[in-house]
């Protein structure tokens, strides 16, 4: 029997250490490709990626970043984090939309660098 393929949502989040291009492509892209090793997901198999960044990084959009390793055909979004007092600074969210067959319960979300601090039961 084959399993069925369902569409999944997986988070993630990482920090910068600063507002930079470099910094930033590279964290982005960190994270990226860790989401997809963690959970067994092809590129062709992403839906669609929402980028979120809190005020402080202005350098780059996220969506560039993971352009610029390869996701040229899916619509990815980058969008301002709320502003919320004492909230993580310097930091990337993404909420990927893929298809898989895991279950849910079987999704691997990924927290790097600092934003492990968002999910700590991870």
């Amino acid at each position: 029997m084959v399993a069925e393929q369902r569409v999944r949502a997986i988070r993630g989040a990482i920090t910068v250490e600063e507002d930079s291009e470099e910094q930033i492509t590279k964290r982005t892209q960190e994270l990226v490709a860790k989401i997809l090793e963690a959970n067994n997901i092809a590129t062709g198999d992403i839906i669609s990626v929402i980028f979120t960044a809190t005020d402080d990084i202005r350098s780059i959009f996220p969506a560039t970043a993971a352009r610029k390793m390869g996701l040229d055909r899916v619509p990815l979004l980058s969008a301002r984090e709320l502003d919320i007092q004492g909230s993580l600074p310097l930091c990337i969210r993404v909420l990927m939309h893929a298809y898989t067959i895991k279950n849910q319960n079987e999704i691997k979300h990924v927290y790097l660098e600092g934003a492990t601090a968002l999910r700590e039961d991870l």
